[in-house]
């Protein structure tokens, strides 16, 4: 099953979105590592989820993707595609987990995570 795990909030401008995000939701948010910010939304993650901010890439260059943690991405690529996906960044390898990034049949973008 894809537990929603997290967000990525794409942005042109992060640092103003970040500033933004900090100011009127009180975020936490962390210094740029990768031209990405983590986002602490809560710090008990039984009441929230926390995410990122980051500049957005060329194919997703706004817009909130969900993060979502799946088993196996080779797997949650294969189901995907064959129900109209599009694969927009194939399984990347981080010191924790993998990830690659998706696009659903209507557009919304979605991160796949496969924890280590």
């Amino acid at each position: 099953m894809g537990k929603l795990v997290g967000f990525e909030l794409n942005s042109q401008d992060p640092k103003k979105a970040a500033s933004f995000y900090s100011t009127v939701f009180g975020w936490e948010i962390s210094e740029p590592h990768w031209d990405y910010q983590t986002v602490t939304t809560t710090k008990d993650q039984q009441s929230g989820i926390n995410g990122g901010i980051a500049k957005g890439p060329h194919d997703y260059p706004h817009g909130i993707r969900l993060q979502l943690e799946v088993d196996s991405i080779e797997e949650a690529i294969t189901k995907a595609t064959a129900n109209g996906a599009l694969v927009v960044r194939d399984k990347m390898e981080f010191e924790e987990f993998y990830l690659a990034y998706i696009v659903d049949p209507v557009g919304l973008g979605l991160g796949l995570i496969e924890r280590k």
